[in-house]
Formats: C-alpha cells, sequence, structure tokens
C-alpha cells in the first residue's frame, strides 16, 4: 500500500503538506516525497525512509520549501511524486494503486510517441511515470486521467499538481478512498481522513468510485462525477486503515470493535484473556472482551520506537524477524494461562504460528486464535496488499494443495471459502494443526460485511472469495 496528501492553501502549505504526509507513515515501506509550486515554480524532494521515519529526512526540505499548493507521498515502491513537462503543461503527480498490465501500456506508450521511461533500480518502470505518460496523450488534464482510468487494470488513484490547483482522481471501482478536507484558508486531499484531525480540517466529502475533482484554495470543482459501481477494499478496516480513520462514513476502530464483538457471539471457549496482536489486532480483542465478558489483557506488549509495521519490509525473512523481535512477552500475563489471540488476518501462517511458541515457551497453557477475517484463498488483483510470487505463499493454498494435489478447480476453491462446508473444515483443522493452536475458528464473511456496515456489493472481497464482481 501507499498513501498521498494534498494541499491548496490561501497561505503556506508546507507545513500542512508535511504532516499530512507523515500522518500516512503506517502505510509506506520505502520512499516519502512532497513537491509545492509557489513563487519559484516547483520544489520537490524525494527520501528513502526504509530505516528512518519521514519526518526527520524532510525536516530540512520544510525549512526551503515555499509555496500554497502541494502535493506528496509514503510510497510502497517506487520514487515519487515526479515532476512532467509535457505538451499538456508542466504538473507533479504521486499516485496510489497497482497496474497489472503494465507491459501492456508500455508497449502502448511506445506506439503512441513516447520514447523512453526511466527504469527503477529494480529494472522496471516506475508505475507513477507510466501514468503520467498516459495522462500525457490526451490534449487536456481531465481526458488525460479519464485516458488512464479506462486502460489500467488494477486500481490507481490519482494526485496531479499544476501551478494552480490539484487533480484528484479516485481509481475506477473506489479500491481506496479519497477523501476532502476543508479549513477556513483552503482544503486538503488524503488517503487517511485521519491526517487532517489535527491540522485543522473537517470532513467536506469522500470523492466517488472514479470521480476527478479540481481543487484550489476557495474551491473544489467536479470535472467527473463518480460512477456507479464501487468495490472499496474490506482490508482497510480490517488491518490496513489507521484506528481513527473513517471511510465511506465508517470508523476503523468502531468496526473493528463490531467484528470482534460478533467473533465472540459465535464462539464457546471460556480463556482466562482475549489479547489482540498489536497493533491492528487489538480493537478486534477489546470487542470480543466487550461482548465476552473475558477480561482483557496485553500478555506481549509491541516495541514501537523502531519496529515499523511487518509487512513494510521487502524480504520475507526480514519481515519474520521483525514480527518476532517486535513483541515482549509479559510473563505474569502469560504462564499457565489460557489465552485468545486475536490477529487481523493469517496470510503465509508464519508469523503467528511463531507468536504462538513464543507464547507457549513464555509458560501459556492455551492459545486460541481467532483471525479477524476468513481465510485468505487469492492474492490480491488490485492492490500491493500481498507481495506474494505465487498464491502458494499462503498457508491455506499451501494446504489446499496437500489435500487436493496440483490441480484445484475454481469450484473447490469455492467449497473451501464456504465455511459450512466440510472441506472448510479440513482446512482449518490442518492450518490449526500446522500452527499448533488449541483451536482455531475465522471469522466469517457474512459477519466481516456486517461488522463494515456496507452492502456486499459495495466491498471487494476477492482475496476470500475469489469473486471480482
Amino acid at each position: 500500500m501507499s498513501g498521498f496528501f494534498g494541499v491548496a492553501s490561501k497561505e503556506s502549505c508546507v507545513l500542512d503538506l508535511f504532516f499530512g504526509i507523515d500522518y500516512h507513515s503506517h502505510l509506506g515501506t520505502r520512499r516519502g516525497g512532497m513537491a509545492v509550486h509557489g513563487q519559484d515554480g516547483f520544489q520537490r524532494s524525494i527520501h528513502n525512509i526504509e530505516n528512518s521515519p519521514f519526518r526527520t529526512k524532510f525536516e530540512k526540505d520544510i525549512e526551503e520549501f515555499e509555496g500554497n499548493l502541494g502535493v506528496g507521498c509514503i510510497s510502497d515502491n517506487e520514487a515519487q511524486p515526479l515532476l512532467v513537462k509535457s505538451h499538456i503543461g508542466s504538473f507533479a503527480i504521486t499516485t496510489v494503486g497497482r497496474i497489472n498490465n503494465l507491459e501492456e501500456l508500455k508497449t502502448n506508450c511506445f506506439a503512441n510517441g513516447t520514447t523512453h521511461f526511466l527504469e527503477m533500480s529494480s529494472g522496471e518502470v516506475n508505475p507513477t511515470e507510466l501514468v503520467a505518460a498516459l495522462i500525457s496523450q490526451k490534449d487536456d488534464i481531465v481526458s488525460g486521467i479519464k485516458h488512464a482510468q479506462e486502460l489500467i487494470k488494477g486500481s490507481m488513484s490519482i494526485l496531479l499538481l499544476t501551478s494552480e490547483g490539484i487533480y484528484a482522481a479516485r481509481d475506477k471501482f473506489g479500491r481506496t478512498p479519497v477523501i476532502i478536507g476543508k479549513k477556513e484558508n483552503g482544503y486538503c486531499v488524503t488517503f487517511e481522513s485521519s491526517a487532517f484531525l489535527n491540522l485543522g480540517y473537517h470532513h467536506y466529502c469522500d470523492l466517488g468510485p472514479g470521480e476527478i475533482v479540481y481543487m484550489t484554495p476557495d474551491k473544489v470543482e467536479v470535472k467527473q462525477k463518480p460512477g456507479d459501481k464501487m468495490k472499496i477494499c474490506s482490508f482497510l478496516w480490517v488491518y490496513y486503515g489507521y484506528p481513527t480513520s473513517t471511510y465511506e462514513g465508517i470508523n476503523v476502530e468502531v468496526m473493528r470493535n463490531r467484528c470482534g464483538n460478533l467473533l465472540a457471539k459465535r464462539d464457546d471457549v471460556k480463556p482466562d484473556s482475549v489479547a489482540g496482536v498489536p497493533d491492528s489486532g487489538i480493537a478486534h480483542a477489546v470487542g470480543y472482551s466487550n461482548a465476552s465478558g473475558i477480561p482483557f489483557a496485553r500478555p506481549f506488549i509491541k516495541y514501537t520506537p523502531t519496529w515499523p509495521r511487518s509487512f513494510m519490509p521487502t524480504s520475507q525473512k526480514q519481515r519474520n524477524m521483525i514480527a518476532k523481535m517486535k513483541l515482549i512477552p509479559v510473563q505474569e500475563l502469560i504462564k499457565d494461562k489460557s489465552l485468545l489471540l486475536i490477529d487481523d488476518s493469517i496470510v503465509r501462517g508464519t508469523q503467528l504460528g511463531e507468536t504462538t511458541e513464543f507464547l507457549y515457551n513464555s509458560g501459556a497453557k492455551e492459545v486460541h486464535v481467532r483471525p479477524a477475517c476468513p481465510p485468505i484463498l487469492f492474492g490480491c488483483k488490485y492492490l500491493n496488499f500481498s507481495r506474494s510470487s505465487s498464491e502458494l505463499d499462503l498457508i491455506t493454498r499451501r494446504v489446499i494443495k496437500d489435500l487436493e494435489g496440483d490441480n484445484v478447480s475454481d469450484e473447490v476453491l469455492q467449497e473451501y471459502a464456504d465455511p459450512d462446508s466440510e472441506r472448510y473444515q479440513k482446512m482449518c483443522e490442518e492450518i490449526r494443526r500446522r500452527s499448533n493452536f488449541t483451536s482455531l475458528r475465522y471469522h466469517r464473511l457474512d459477519d466481516m460485511i456486517e461488522s463494515i456496515g456496507l452492502d456486499k456489493c459495495k466491498l471487494c472481497t476477492y482475496c476470500w472469495d475469489g469473486k471480482e464482481d
């Protein structure tokens, strides 16, 4: 994932932009960047943030930046914002999303006059540069954004900064949020609604799927009305989103409490305490505790000063190591105790298995596991949620392969996605056995959707049920 923030202000935008981007640090992995426009034109800075917080890398830049318009990002991988000079004018651009047909679109660009792209260190084309090239195939920015959105398979939300304002476009099916905030001297645009709360903005509107707006310090002008089909990522509430953020009118912390509540209502175990794997599992556990009456406890504490969220490093070995190192046990709350543990999800199965082992080694008598979402059966096609090179990286698919062999039909996979089927029960039992959990019960998809509170037709649930519509 990545996150972005933009400001159009009647005064200097620099500090609002700096802090607004920083509030997206929980989404980023490798790069941070900001670009502003003022009397001297565009200024831009990009830094590697793999081993240092965004703030520390940009403190010197903000002393030199000047302007009332700006955009920036915490990036999953590629360097951005990019500065572009084209026949439709000069602009800075930053994006959030995933392009699945990048090679096809690169060929399209070469066929339409693009002579070259700058390679990233990985040897690949920067997706944000590709989006800029597609936009520049048209005669104006709005037509260019529409053109790019039509061609891109995957998802792509865009902030595009010109000398006079900011174009904001939500991806075609609204898989990620784009939210406008307002205060007396201007507007901001953000991925996370929580990013503007302490900066004095209040909620102005959520962009709809495919909607394009043009934002200046004085107004927000709709350039393309929203589409009528939305597929917002359900994982925003379950895992990625910051607890104080609200998407489509639904707060993340409130959803997680409801999730834990529904988990408890289907459960019959009686552990000594309920715990959440920090950070995203905690609110789920609080909801479970409140509904069940079982005490909430923190048998391990996350060491927050230096360890990032464990999905951030690109190396799987490093991710596993960080997941282990960041949790420090409280022996008195573990020894001879029966614990119920709630994590946001089980993806590869490595980290939660190691956490369980660590609890047993600390003296736990039982470890009951309750993931806050259903079994993940399909790799995400629309966002950079999973870095998996193969669906066999998922513990569910490895178990299914062992149970069924190499060739598994879609019909059989749908049985494994059905919590009332025999195949589903066999898969869960095998995951429980391999991970050494005392018991394992996943959140049901229908309960998870109820926890969110939107109609299923508005949610992307592909990674659980494989359904694209």
